[in-house]
């Protein structure tokens, strides 16, 4: 588990975890939600990766893209 930068300041993302095929996503109160290349797609999990390394822009790509696509 890596802490997320939330380089803008304002973001619920705590922490994640990069796995194989899928990201583990933390947010503030402790609750996690899975986003799999089986109910995401390979693309948007892959994008999301990218997005929690550089520690910006995850949490609106998650509500714009896949916020309800958790396993």
């Amino acid at each position: 588990m890596e802490r997320y930068a939330n380089r803008s300041g304002n973001s619920s993302i705590t922490y994640y975890q990069i796995e194989d095929d899928r990201i583990i996503i933390w947010f503030k109160g402790g609750k996690s939600y899975s986003y799999s290349y089986q109910k995401a797609g390979r693309n948007h999990v892959e994008t999301m990766k990218s997005l929690a390394r550089n520690g910006s822009g995850l949490s609106a790509y998650i509500t714009r893209n896949v916020r309800f696509d958790y396993d």
